[in-house]
């Protein structure tokens, strides 16, 4: 889950805080299980990795496939040297995990963390969520939200969420198997362009 697009994310067929300091930050996986193996029998394995900067163009690349899944493509103005100054600085204040299937790139997963002022915590928005249409069906976007679940409970977060495109049918019943909870009555809000620019100018 680039949140460009009005009531996005979701193209597992799923995505955008304020961070915890940095002395809160822990490794990446959390109870990740030993590879899966293919249901299939043919002795694949699926596993899921944090991202190194190694994985820059990649990562740009698995945004890219977002986008034209989503219809989106000409909303994507980031490059390689954004995302790798983003999420491989110092102090990141966002983060990536990686999936392979049988040593390939199978998708990725982006988040960072919000904070709800309600529950007085912080939580977990996923930003970006995606697995390579050829190799859905195998539990990839699953591994990929549980890892992230698995990080919610270790640190006491008081919840995940994420948005979805509303015509994205596959992945909205997905998250409704999950339990997901769609939060209808709100509408996003976004000042970006001319209009940030605008209210930045305002007394």
């Amino acid at each position: 889950m680039g949140d460009r697009g009005s009531g996005r994310r979701g193209a597992l067929t799923g995505r955008r805080g304020a961070p915890l300091p940095a002395g809160l930050i822990r490794p990446f996986l959390y109870g990740a299980a030993p590879p899966l193996e293919d249901v299939h029998g043919a002795g694949l394995s699926l596993s899921i990795r944090p991202a190194a900067r190694a994985d820059a163009a990649l990562i740009l690349a698995l945004v890219g496939e977002l986008a034209e899944y989503e219809r989106l493509a000409h909303e994507v103005d980031a490059t390689e040297a954004m995302l790798a100054a983003a999420l491989f600085a110092e102090n990141p204040r966002v983060f990536c995990a990686i999936a392979e299937w049988d040593g390939a790139p199978a998708g990725f997963a982006l988040w960072f963390y919000s904070f709800s002022t309600f529950r007085g915590r912080h939580g977990i928005h996923l930003e970006d969520v995606f697995v390579r249409p050829a190799l859905r069906g195998r539990g990839i976007g699953m591994a990929l939200l549980a890892d992230l679940a698995r990080r919610c409970l270790a640190e006491d977060l008081a919840r995940l969420e994420w948005g979805v495109l509303d015509w994205n049918e596959p992945a909205r019943a997905f998250y409704r198997r999950l339990g997901a909870i769609a939060m209808e009555g709100w509408t996003k809000n976004r000042l970006d362009g001319g209009a940030l620019a605008a209210l930045a100018g305002r007394a």
